[in-house]
Formats: C-alpha cells, sequence, structure tokens
C-alpha cells in the first residue's frame, strides 16, 4: 500500500529540509512525496531538489503560481497515486519514524476510511518542547458541530474517497481543511479510526497557529462551513474547542 505526501512550499528554505528529513527516516518506505511549490523566491526549491537523489524516484515536485496553500494541497491531490493520501507542512516533521508504519497499520482494516493520530505544537526555536498537546483518541463526531476535528496534519484518508467529491474550498481562508473533513465525518459518516500516537509535529506560527486574528478567521470560516453543509451550530459552540486547547496549552507549560 502506497502513502502518498504532499507538502505544500513558498519560501519554506528555513524548514522544509527537517520535514523531507524527517520522511526519509521512516521506516514504512512504500511512500510518494509530491511538494507543490508556489514559486518560491528564496533557496526552497534548492533545497528540495538536493533531497531527490536520498528518495530514489519517490518524489514528485512542481513548482507553479497558484492561490495559497488549500490550492496547491489540491494540486497535489490530484496528482497523487497512492492508496492513502495526506499532507504534510512544510513547517511541520514526523514526530517519530515510525508514524508512517503507523498509518499503514491503521489501513490493513479495509472497513476504515481514514484515520488520524495526535499531535505535538512547538516553537520554532524549541522544537523539544511541547507547546500543546493535541491529543485526538476523545473526539467523536457530534464535536464538529462544535467546531472541533481532528488534527488536520495528522489525517490520512483513502485515495478513491478524495475523488469522488470537490476537495478543499478555497472561499475558505484558514479552515478548509475543517470543512473537508466536516464533509468527510459528519456528512458522509467515514469511518475512521484513532492511532494512539504521536505522528506530526507542527510549528507555532503558520497560517491556523498565527494568533488572535486567526482564531477569530477560523471561527468565522468553521461557521460558514457548518452552515454550507447544514450541520446546525452557532458562534457561542464554536467558542468551546478554544476553552479546551487553552486547557491543552496550559497542561503542556505545568508538565514541563
Amino acid at each position: 500500500m502506497t502513502i502518498t505526501i504532499i507538502t505544500a512550499t513558498y519560501n519554506s528554505a528555513a524548514t522544509i529540509a527537517d520535514t523531507l528529513q524527517s520522511v526519509l527516516e521512516q521506516t514504512y518506505q512504500d511512500f510518494e512525496v509530491i511538494v507543490v511549490d508556489g514559486v518560491s523566491s528564496d533557496k526552497t526549491l534548492e533545497i528540495v531538489r538536493s533531497f531527490k537523489p536520498a528518495f530514489q524516484g519517490k518524489l514528485r515536485i512542481v513548482s507553479e503560481p497558484d492561490q495559497g496553500l488549500y490550492d496547491a494541497m489540491n494540486k497535489g491531490l490530484l496528482m497523487a497515486t497512492g492508496h492513502v493520501v495526506g499532507i504534510l507542512n512544510s513547517d511541520d516533521f514526523f514526530s517519530t519514524p515510525h508514524s508512517l508504519e503507523y498509518i499503514a497499520q491503521a489501513f490493513e482494516n479495509p472497513s476504515v476510511d481514514a484515520c488520524y493520530g495526535n499531535l505535538y505544537f512547538v516553537q520554532p526555536h524549541a522544537l523539544k518542547v511541547p507547546v500543546r498537546h493535541y491529543t485526538a483518541g476523545h473526539f467523536r463526531r457530534w464535536m464538529m458541530r462544535l467546531g472541533y476535528a481532528p488534527p488536520h496534519p495528522t489525517f490520512y484518508c483513502r485515495k478513491e474517497i478524495y475523488e469522488q467529491q470537490p476537495l478543499f474550498d478555497l472561499n475558505m481562508k484558514i479552515a478548509a481543511d475543517f470543512e473537508l473533513m466536516l464533509r468527510l465525518i459528519y456528512v458522509q459518516r467515514l469511518t475512521t479510526v484513532h492511532i494512539p500516537h504521536d505522528l506530526v509535529t507542527m510549528r507555532m506560527g503558520g497560517v491556523s497557529t498565527a494568533g488572535w486574528k486567526s482564531y477569530l478567521q477560523g471561527l468565522k470560516d468553521r461557521l460558514r462551513a457548518l452552515k454550507k453543509n447544514r450541520v446546525y451550530s452557532n458562534f457561542f459552540f464554536l467558542l468551546l474547542p478554544y476553552c479546551y486547547k487553552a486547557c491543552q496549552m496550559l497542561k503542556s507549560r505545568f508538565a514541563r
């Protein structure tokens, strides 16, 4: 079973090497990596191309103008040839060499449509110190009405399911990943499984973790996504997961 990993880049020279190196270190080697670059002006492409020999034909690169992160992800999804597909952002990296192995094991069950695991948030200057530990074992489908979803960087889904529907909604500035998972998990009732392991580490400061402005935009986008898919919710419902996030961050700090 081949796993496709899609990485969208734009001026990602400072972090992309960590991302690709974490893929190379995986114990499960039946994968392909698709890097979709938005015509970076720094050394991103130079760094990515330097990895091609190590990937031995498993790395594909495309660089062309796009409409942003989700457009790049859509391009990658259309290019994917693997049986299972996931996104590894250009400033994220696998938390363990066994991440893909855990994912592959989850899909050995033919009834599983998608899987997700746990996620670490770290500061760019302290990659070993977790700011927040996003554990997803407690996730239940009904929680999506509150704007809550499994961590998208750990979400892997069968390619055939993506082929049956629209991909990321480019009208969503921040929460297109939530809207897509809402469609898959809540509306279409995919069979999902939680992997009880830390799969991915995310650097703080990306589009979805850039502060209160991004939180507010995320709330608006989530509410739009719920309305679009005719799932009842309201603004106050959507505040509850942010309270939970704050508790997780405090727990991580006191656990140091």
